[in-house]
């Protein structure tokens, strides 16, 4: 498994270099076999890729490869693609499946870990920044369960796409460096109805600087292992928050979970302000860092719909679009739990919680502001002003449940609508038309009237604020992408995938790297939801089966 031609690394590694800091510093799990089981007392097991058939490059990110340092020609070069099809690891690399547990919708699912990826190695680039390069898809793991630790085209196209979108929009994220097919068909069934079907292999090698979840110190927690979890804990704290104190110290821990709360509140913020949804904010998919990480059922919301979920076996609507924000909080109460034995008082975790409601409050207030173009004064502070932030923000979510509104094309559009206080009726609907599902001509009279009043008071905080139009306009443009990464678009990619092409998959992501910017002759990819994507498997809602 080891390369065999180290000129060829030194030559194109120049400047990269693996320092498997994760591997070295926890306890690990080195047994030979391979199947699924118990694994105790031990943050990881030692595990090879399975070879593939044929490794091919379909898809790589020129920014990631920038990010770690690597050379184009290396991606591309014949001996990388198979270390992206598992079938080589280059001398310093150690290969690991992470050991984690997590609650999966509400309810405690025990040990789960990584159970179709492998981390290849960590990083160091030449600025000396740490990353973890980790394969999906690259076969049976001991947490593999009853799977077969393969991923299959289409989701790891999904996978894909939407770490690199979330990245270009600005929303924390895993990144994707590149995509490849290997040359095998996997068994899935994709509704879970009883049809399983061939479908083609894939595998996406994710990048990020830890892919530590609050699972990972669950478990340990759960079993009681506190030497483990404190093992834990002193590296999360001296590898990725060395800022936040010496480790070993209750402080310390309490630090570490404040920090937490931090970052997960910004990031659900981001999430609610392009109108993304995970679909499923299960525990061990909430990432230590407050990155977005591990891209299943996603969606972006086309029409506004507080109860939109992407995921079809979220019967509940638990991790609903609305629901985000007490979910991640939800979450963040299980991690606190898990912390308790190394903090040994709850006033700290309580603390953190609070941070996490004062953060997200704060955030999503500010990006809300943005979004509008309003700049926040006194007035914001109060439900009862109706040209006030609360009450312009309410009474418009309530208008978007009376005509179906494109949540993206009605921010984007709202920058256009006249501001003086003589435009007529006409003029101020206008510039929205294509945001909505239906021609405004059928919109019921009640909700004409409430739409154009909500715009009179909106253009009247405009002129009240008094700030210069440029102003306003750059920060509602730097809030507001054109493009998101629609399901309906994902899915052309994917059906353009299974007879070969790949073109759609580079130029759909081509328009995804500059979300914010007008782009002249892709005005298409900016297009609301077609009628025939409404009900289509895989435009409107998703399984979890990859």
């Amino acid at each position: 498994m080891v390369g065999e031609d180290a000129p060829f690394t030194t030559e194109l590694l120049e400047g990269v270099r693996f320092d498997n800091r994760f591997v070295s510093e926890l306890p690990g799990d080195y047994a030979p076999d391979r199947s699924a089981r118990e694994v105790r007392k031990a943050c990881y097991s030692a595990t090879l890729p399975t070879r593939v058939k044929a490794p091919k490059l379909v898809a790589y990110a020129r920014e990631v490869a920038d990010l770690l340092g690597l050379r184009h020609g290396l991606v591309e070069s014949p001996k990388f693609v198979e270390l992206l099809g598992g079938n080589l690891l280059f001398p310093g690399m150690a290969p690991f499946a992470a050991c984690y547990g997590g609650h999966q919708f509400g309810g405690w699912a025990g040990q789960l870990g990584d159970g179709r990826a492998i981390t290849l190695a960590e990083v160091l680039n030449p600025r000396g920044e740490r990353f973890e390069l980790q394969l999906k898809g690259a076969g049976r793991t001991p947490y593999s369960r009853a799977g077969d630790g393969r991923a299959v085209l289409r989701s790891s196209i999904r996978e894909y796409l939407a770490s690199e979108a979330m990245y270009h929009l600005g929303v924390p994220t895993t990144r994707a460096l590149a995509l490849v097919t290997t040359g095998e068909r996997v068994v899935r069934d994709m509704l879970y109805d009883g049809h399983p079907r061939e479908e083609e292999g894939a595998i996406v090698c994710r990048v990020a600087r830890s892919f530590l979840r609050f699972g990972n110190f669950e478990l340990f927690s759960a079993r009681d292992d506190r030497e483990t979890l404190q093992r834990l804990a002193d590296y999360a704290v001296s590898a990725l928050f060395p800022e936040l104190g010496t480790a070993g110290q209750a402080e310390t821990y309490a630090a570490l979970f404040h920090e937490v709360c931090r970052r997960t509140a910004l990031m659900i913020a981001h999430w609610m302000r392009v109108g993304f949804v995970h679909g499923v904010m299960n525990t061990d998919n909430m990432s230590l860092l407050g990155l977005s990480i591990d891209f299943g059922p996603y969606g972006f919301l086309d029409h506004y719909e507080q109860e939109f979920t992407p995921n079809t076996t979220d019967v509940g609507g638990r991790y609903r679009y609305a629901g985000q924000p007490r979910i991640a909080k939800w979450n963040l109460l299980k991690f606190a739990e898990s912390l308790f034995p190394l903090i040994r008082s709850a006033e700290p975790l309580r603390e953190g919680l609070a941070l996490y409601d004062s953060v997200f409050a704060a955030e999503h207030r500010r990006m809300l502001s943005e979004k509008l173009g309003l700049f926040v004064s006194a007035r914001d502070g109060t439900t009862a002003d109706p040209t006030g932030l609360p009450c312009l923000v309410d009474d418009l979510f309530t208008l978007f449940n009376t005509a179906e509104t494109d949540f993206s094309l009605f921010f984007r559009a709202l920058a256009d609508v006249p501001v003086d206080q003589v435009a007529t009726e006409e003029a101020l609907l206008s510039p929205l038309t294509h945001a909505y599902y239906s021609p405004i001509a059928t919109m019921a009279r009640e909700t004409r009237e409430r739409t154009l009043g909500w715009l009179r008071r909106y253009t009247a905080r405009i002129r009240a604020d008094a700030r210069p139009a440029r102003e306003r306009l750059a920060r509602m443009r730097g809030a507001n992408p054109i493009y998101v990464l629609r399901n309906y678009r994902a899915q052309l990619v994917i059906d353009a995938a299974a007879s070969g092409s790949y073109d759609a998959l580079n130029e759909l992501l081509d328009v995804l790297r500059r979300p914010y910017d007008e782009q002249p002759g892709r005005e298409q990819f900016a297009g609301k939801r077609p009628e025939w994507a409404r009900e289509r498997v895989g435009c409107s809602q998703l399984s979890c089966s990859s």
